[in-house]
């Protein structure tokens, strides 16, 4: 375990890097939200696949919210147990950011801040004191345990991250005793923030709170999901350098979108798809020489329960990212993949200077070069001039390498870009030039192998120096060689996977695999003790270990194929079966490995029904009767509804409000906030009379003082003057708004009733709320809401008075209910999901939950969202499927077919 008895480390860096132990560190970090993944056996799945595509390092916010249910109350344990996560991260020898906030925004819930919060006097994210009596207390939780799992304790944290965005509003005195807390709490490795806009903004460079690495937030290509053809809407996404004496950081790189205008994810991906990876992130790497990142997303997940932030964000977080919610692998993966196998293959990327660029003989290409100062190791970015265009430019440039003057042939077609080597000691060998691209080399069984590549069909030139002419054979493919002057040239179109052993000439021997972008793709790099190996043909390969003559992996398969690995070994065994193979003419060992079996799934039949009459009950209510809250937006009405000052911060909400009738009251008008998406729904004695969709936000002053405004008539007759009458409202909080402006107008926006007049009438109404108070200690505060069923219970599994399915759903809630067996094949990972296949003009929504657990919101003809991914760690071999109907209007028929569907099936052996 870190700390005690653990190896420590020094971390330290300069103007170039991060260093651990004075060895320079090139971090390559993605983003990963474990909050946003229910399974903490998934955990390691992701983390996993993260390390698998070359990342050094991961990124990770630390929820406030999702651990505290309320003030002093704070749970560490199951899905919130961060100290095995960090465990995990120990083990995998990934490097962590550790992004504590206390303000993470990351799309979710109040910005990560505890909903709770909104009910403290004092300005959040300032050091107004009841906010800094609030955070210290988190900090004094967290800290602690992200501290012994520093890399100076032997652990894998090798920065830490302070609040989030911080750029107006800002409070110097607060981020001065942020960083003072976690120093105090034994924090050690550099602290560090991220910028976000540029600008005269505060960027924490210097002055009073600022940090030892400031970095840059940047999304160049904006969220228009929508329009994924946008190229750069917000700029080149270059990083600045902030200080001269600190490394040029790129802490939050766009790797994703939230999908603003509901194009649906797959739009993002494309948005920010492989195209868009190799010209922004290569440019970035080249023009700003920066050696720490952060791409955001690499593993998205899901907003289960009331995690999400309403006004961005619907239940799926999937982002676009190369990691999909569903945990497959994508192109944009093997993009990440391409490119950190660079950075972490070529050291000399650690240390660069701006350096002259080769000049093109057409102008319509760009350059851009860096140097290292002490090895001379050049490194040329080639890309189109104008970043938008998608011509395809054949030119030669003029470059000056350190081993003599080249005329260098480039290609650029479309939406691409180059990082080319020259001067470079690879392994035992000497590159002169190459204008393929370098995936990784290492040295196995006393030779050197490197893979490059390039895009189909484009001609490739590696020139390799040699003391004396070498002996070529080409084992596979179309290569030329020739050797003039120490110099030996290869060329050759990339096509498939050629294979060139190069030997004598004065160097060990050198096995070249020359590939295509997809042929790189399918190449894993492991280092194990016995040193490194190189594994091709799977569809991930997560370890290795060598034990006397045997390579064991623990790989994954997604179709019947080819494994090849490179390696001292003479057997092979995957997961944990030994697996036949012959040893090839390029010396490897080549085998082949089954495909995943077929994936049967049950149908959903036999369906459950409960009624939940408006507001039902008498128990649990509490009376409504407050004048004042610490809310900036005052109410419409009193008493103050808002439901966090009574403790019901997520989810549904029932409101009973009662007044004597006069007859003649002649509509009922209601203010209520939601968030986006949100809706109300409003009964009188008994009697439906309509919904409104919720309002998103109120203003301190007077510009928008009707918020979700609802008018709903009173039928003649329902009224006896005289007569008690009953108003039953359910309000939805579809979650609490972020606080990226840091003045409390945005997180402590109110959720529930803003104001309710009856028209007709100036009697009193006494009011009564029921809503959630985080009952559920397993799930957490955000798996439920205020529901009647949710408190009693109905969403877990177990008996109960269910019975059979009505013909129609009447206005309300109504809960559905089945169960299924699961028979999934073995020593396979399946990703499952939940299809609505509904395509009727009905206005409904659907909680879904599985196993009691709030897997996510179906809101029909309001959003995207069809398929819900369901854990694996939250579905059993016998599973109980229940549905919190919300409908608007009476639902003949119920909600509309649904079934299973198969999101991914991998075999994995174990």
């Amino acid at each position: 375990m870190p700390g005690g008895g653990a190896e420590r480390h020094e971390v330290s860096y300069d103007r170039y890097s991060l260093t651990v132990d004075g060895e320079r560190v090139l971090l390559w970090s993605g983003e990963f939200h474990y909050f946003r993944l229910p399974s903490p056996r998934l955990w390691r799945d992701v983390l996993e696949k993260i390390r698998a595509a070359g990342f050094t390092g991961v990124s990770l916010y630390f929820h406030w919210g999702f651990h505290s249910p309320a003030p002093g109350v704070y749970d560490f344990t199951g899905v919130r147990d961060v100290d095995r996560l960090l465990r995990m991260t120990d083990e995998l020898g990934l490097h962590v950011v550790a992004r504590p906030g206390p303000y993470i925004n990351a799309e979710t819930t109040g910005g990560g801040m505890p909903a709770w919060l909104k009910t403290v006097e004092g300005r959040a994210r300032s050091s107004d004191p009841g906010y800094t009596a609030a955070y210290r207390e988190w900090l004094s939780r967290i800290n602690p345990i992200i501290a012994r799992h520093q890399v100076s304790r032997g652990g894998s944290v090798i920065a830490y991250n302070v609040e989030n965005e911080y750029a107006v509003n800002v409070d110097p005195a607060y981020m001065e005793d942020l960083q003072a807390q976690a120093r105090s709490a034994g924090i050690d490795v550099p602290i560090v923030h991220n910028n976000c806009c540029g600008g005269s903004l505060a960027n924490w460079s210097s002055g009073r709170g600022a940090v030892q690495i400031p970095g840059v937030d940047d999304y160049p290509q904006t969220f228009n999901c929508h329009d994924p053809d946008t190229w750069g809407g917000w700029g080149d996404g270059v990083t600045r350098r902030l200080r001269d004496d600190a490394p040029v950081y790129a802490a939050e790189y766009q790797a994703g979108a939230i999908d603003l205008n509901d194009a649906g994810y797959d739009k993002c991906r494309e948005l920010t798809g492989p195209g868009y990876m190799k010209v922004f992130y290569k440019s970035n790497i080249i023009e700003s020489g920066a050696t720490m990142f952060g791409y955001y997303m690499t593993y998205g997940g899901t907003n289960w329960g009331w995690l999400a932030q309403p006004n961005d964000v619907y239940t799926s977080y999937d982002y676009g990212s190369a990691i999909t919610e569903a945990r497959t692998l994508t192109t944009k993966y093997d993009e990440f993949k391409r490119q950190g196998y660079f950075v972490g293959s070529v050291a000399p990327l650690t240390k660069t200077d701006e350096s002259p660029a080769p000049t093109p003989a057409d102008p319509a290409v760009a350059t851009r070069a860096r140097a290292n100062p002490d090895t001379g190791t050049q490194f040329v970015l080639v890309r189109h001039a104008d970043r938008r265009t998608s011509a395809d430019v054949s030119t030669t440039l003029a470059w000056s390498t350190p081993d003599g003057d080249h005329q260098v042939p480039v290609r650029v077609n479309g939406r691409d870009a180059k990082i080319l080597v020259a001067g470079y000691d690879m392994g035992g060998q000497r590159l002169v030039w190459s204008n393929s691209e370098i995936l990784t080399h290492l040295p196995i069984a006393g030779r050197d192998v490197a893979v490059l590549y390039g895009r189909d069909g484009e001609p490739g030139s590696t020139v390799l120096r040699y003391p004396s002419r070498p002996t070529v054979r080409v084992l596979e493919g179309s290569v030329r060689s020739s050797y003039d002057g120490g110099d030996l040239r290869l060329d050759y179109t990339h096509s498939g996977l050629a294979r060139v052993l190069v030997s004598g000439g004065g160097r060990p021997p050198l096995l070249l695999l020359l590939g295509t972008d997809e042929t790189a793709a399918r190449f894993w790099r492991l280092d194990t003790p016995a040193g490194p190996v190189l594994v091709r043909g799977t569809a991930l390969v997560r370890s290795a270990h060598v034990a006397g003559d045997r390579l064991a992996l623990r790989a994954d398969t997604d179709r019947a194929g080819e494994v090849e690995v490179f390696s001292p070994a003479r057997h092979l065994s995957v997961g944990g079966r030994s697996v036949p193979v012959r040893r090839t003419a390029s010396g490897s060992l080549l085998g082949s490995l089954p495909g995943p079996e077929q994936v049967r799934l049950p149908e959903l039949s036999g369906w459950e029904y409960r009624a939940e009459p408006p507001a039902h009950g008498d128990q649990g209510w509490t009376t409504a009767d407050k004048t004042t809250t610490a809310s900036p937006i005052k109410p419409r009405t009193l008493p103050v509804l808002y439901a966090d000052e009574y403790g019901h911060h997520h989810g549904n909400v029932w409101y009973r409000g009662e007044f004597t009738a006069n007859g003649a009251e002649r509509k009922v008008v209601v203010n209520a906030i939601t968030g986006r998406r949100g809706v109300y729904l409003v009964w009188l004695n008994g009697r439906y009379l309509g919904s409104a969709a919720g309002g998103t936000q109120a203003d301190s002053e007077p510009v928008n003082p009707d918020p979700g405004r609802g008018e709903f008539a009173v039928p003649p007759g329902l009224l006896a003057p005289g007569q008690r009458a009953t108003l039953a409202v359910l309000v939805e909080n579809m979650g609490h708004n972020d606080d990226w402006t840091a003045d409390d107008t945005r997180f402590k926006q109110p959720r529930g009733l803003f104001g309710v007049v009856v028209e007709g009438s100036e009697a009193p109404i006494a009011w009564r709320i029921r809503g959630s108070r985080g009952m559920d200690g397993e799930r957490g505060a955000l798996n439920i809401g205020g529901l009647h069923g949710e408190l009693s219970g109905w969403h877990l599994p177990g008996g109960g008075r269910w019975q059979r399915s009505p013909d129609a759903l009447p206005a309300g809630v109504s809960w559905y209910r089945t169960h299924f067996e699961l028979d999934l094949p073995r020593g396979h990972d399946v990703s499952l999901g939940l299809r609505f296949d509904d395509t009727g003009e009905r206005d409904y929504r659907v909680l879904v939950f599985v196993n009691g657990w709030s897997a996510g919101q179906y809101l029909h003809r309001l959003g995207p969202q069809r398929e819900f991914v369901l854990p694996n760690g939250v579905l059993r071999e016998r599973n109980t499927l229940t549905f919190a109907v919300i409908a608007e209007e009476e639902l003949p028929g119920g909600p509309g077919p649904v079934r299973l569907v198969t999101l991914g099936n991998h075999r994995t052996g174990g």
